[in-house]
């Protein structure tokens, strides 16, 4: 029987993950040197405001893409209907779309909340974007099973998040006043 996951045991599951996250990234990486990561803090509210609106903006093109693909399929499948066949294509709005531009969505609005909270260099804004990475990594395996997506998608997405994890936990003290959950 499966277990129902409580608000408790979710917080105990994220502590677990930034502990061992910690640990790889700041314990046993590289570190980084102080100038660059006070520079990183410095500007991390801003880039959270550009990569909010970017991410937004992936989801709009996301969702047009779509559309037009549909009106293209839709227009194939009359042609094809018209000269005696089936149809040719199905549609592109299939479940797999749909859950991207959840997500997308999801880390968007992630990224957009941190802005002020990474400003003020709260501890808070610094969560949010653990969560928005963690997020990103849902995106890469929902788009990993889609036709649009594959294996080097997810690799991408992997790469890029361990990347921004890496930066993320070398400055986490900025916004805990230590190393530590």
């Amino acid at each position: 029987m499966l277990g129902v996951l409580n608000e408790g045991t979710a917080m105990a599951a994220i502590k677990q993950l930034k502990d061992a996250l910690n640990d790889i990234f700041v314990n046993k990486a590289p570190k980084l040197p102080s100038s660059a990561k006070k520079l990183i803090v410095e500007w991390l509210p801003w880039i959270n405001l550009v990569l909010g609106i970017l991410t937004l903006w992936m989801a709009w093109a996301l969702w047009n893409w779509a559309h037009v693909a549909n009106g293209l399929i839709d227009y194939a499948n009359t042609l094809s209907r018209a000269y005696g066949g089936g149809e040719v294509v199905s549609s592109r709005m299939s479940v797999g779309i749909w859950l991207g531009l959840i997500v997308l969505v999801i880390e968007a609005v992630l990224y957009l909340a941190a802005f002020p909270r990474t400003k003020a260099r709260k501890k808070s804004g610094w969560d949010l974007l653990f969560y928005a990475a963690i997020v990103n990594v849902v995106y890469g395996a929902v788009v990993f099973f889609t036709a649009y997506g594959g294996f080097s998608n997810l690799l991408g997405t992997l790469i890029g998040t361990t990347i921004g994890l890496y930066l993320l936990f070398q400055i986490r003290s900025s916004y805990t006043g230590k190393n530590t959950a």
